[in-house]
């Protein structure tokens, strides 16, 4: 079994176990030619040139302050080609780039808080025994991994060509980062579950509901482009022919998985928007409900102010008319004056009932009731 020697920067310590509560920004775990297994950890990946010289396969992964400026003087540092990262960076989302001697991926990288989908670039370059990632600082997808990929490394099977071995290191890293792609899926549905609990409480305004859910479909809609984009990225891994990755069909079947894995995890995003629009035609019906409920309460109050205004304006339009000097009238005529100003009242008010009740304003009342009941 080959010797594991663990390194941390310039000091070099054996048989110790790595302190992993500070991480470095570059880190990297080689695969000498004479079987040596080296682990190192230093903030700028330049500092492992002389172990990937002399290495049969090596990873280094690396998180940046800005990725855009640093990722071209890192790659050259590395033995990239300004070419394949220039081509490469032009996909903002996802990429895939073969140069023969070099491979470019690039993968989404989600980070959800709350309901706010952030999505970051994963950088992966390869060339002939070398694998980097690159990425931004607020992912830091890797820090479980580097803990174990030194025995992830060692377990490679020693027989294994070259090609191999990449495609089998490959195919891990881009199965972390989607695990942590997958666990933010869950953020998702636990959103999910409080808006529907909120719909639920009938006193909870639409307009405050509402938003929250079109934020939670939007989410769902980023985090479905997301997973799409890194099936692309897989399929072109799966059936691109890549000089640098293997031909061997067992080790290309684990790829395989990972594009069904994804297609899993797009039928459970699909099933949630789903799910989502059938909550968004229920707010509307509740919404609906609400305005018909007030429209049914201002018909209903503009029929008895209906009432109650014919039943004024009738006497005192008759009192204003009769009060004319034309008319000359005198207490003699109080009582059929007074018997005029009733009956009319009564009369104009019993018209006016009628007319509402023949226009069905008034059967508001009942159709509030039904629309509650519904």
């Amino acid at each position: 079994m080959p010797a594991i020697k663990i390194t941390s920067s310039i000091e070099e310590v054996k048989g110790s176990t790595p302190d992993f509560s500070n991480e470095r920004r570059a880190f990297c775990v080689a695969l000498q030619d004479n079987g040596e297994l080296i682990r190192l950890e230093n903030d700028s990946p330049a500092s492992f040139t002389e172990a990937i010289g002399k290495s049969s396969i090596a990873w280094i992964d690396y998180w940046a302050d800005n990725l855009d400026k640093e990722i071209f003087p890192i790659a050259e540092s590395l033995g990239f080609s300004s070419g394949v990262v220039t081509t490469l960076m032009a996909n903002k989302l996802a990429g895939y780039e073969d140069f023969d001697t070099e491979l470019g991926l690039i993968l989404p990288a989600v980070n959800v808080k709350g309901l706010d989908v952030q999505v970051s670039p994963l950088v992966i370059l390869i060339r002939k025994n070398l694998i980097v990632t690159l990425h931004g600082r607020e992912l830091k997808r890797f820090i479980i991994f580097r803990r174990y990929a030194a025995t992830f490394i060692k377990k490679l099977p020693a027989h294994a060509l070259p090609n191999d071995r990449l495609t089998i290191i490959l195919s891990r890293i881009i199965d972390e980062s989607n695990k942590r792609n997958f666990d933010h899926l869950r953020e998702i549905e636990d959103q999910g579950d409080k808006i529907s609990k909120q719909l639920l409480e009938t006193s909870m305004p639409a307009s405050k509901t509402a938003p929250k859910i079109y934020k939670m479909k939007h989410a769902l809609i980023t985090y479905l482009n997301i997973l799409w984009a890194s099936l692309d990225v897989i399929n072109n891994l799966r059936y691109g022919d890549a000089e640098l990755l293997t031909d061997d069909e067992p080790i290309l079947a684990r790829v395989g998985l990972l594009g069904q894995d994804v297609r899993s995890q797009i039928g459970l995003a699909e099933h949630m928007s789903e799910v989502l629009a059938s909550g968004l035609e229920v707010l509307t019906q509740v919404y609906n409900n609400q305005l018909q409920t007030l429209n049914n309460r201002l018909a209903l109050a503009v029929a008895y102010m209906t009432i109650i205004g014919t039943a004024v304006l009738v006497p005192n339009t008759l009192a204003t008319i009769l009060s004319n000097s034309v008319f000359n009238l005198t207490p003699a005529d109080q009582g059929w004056f007074i018997a005029l100003m009733i009956g009319s009242t009564v009369i104009s008010v019993i018209a006016v009932y009628w007319w509402i009740r023949k226009q069905q304003w008034l059967h508001s009342e009942i159709k509030e009731e039904k629309t509650k009941n519904t």
